[in-house]
């Protein structure tokens, strides 16, 4: 359900804007993304797990306003993040 330390570390560096980088609003929304894929594949095999479902819409709330700040603070790099991640917004 959860991504691996790996995976994680993968994604900070393809998605980071500077060497050090690890919270800015790219990585966090990239490392969502890919917990919501995963625990989106873990829904459609337990469709009654409701405490995960709840995490699972949490989670996209939380992206939705990191995408949401990105968007009111520079919309060149929200763009590019959405083409990036290849979200419908």
């Amino acid at each position: 359900m959860s991504i691996t330390q790996q995976r994680k570390a993968e994604l900070i560096t393809e998605y980071s804007t500077g060497e050090y980088d690890t919270g800015s609003p790219e990585v966090q929304v990239a490392i969502l993304s890919e917990r919501i894929v995963n625990l989106t594949e873990h829904l459609k095999e337990h469709k009654k797990d409701f405490h995960s479902r709840r995490g699972l819409l949490m989670m996209v709330g939380q992206r939705r306003r990191l995408l949401d700040y990105l968007k009111r603070k520079d919309q060149l790099r929200y763009d590019a993040l959405i083409g990036r991640l290849g979200l419908r917004r």
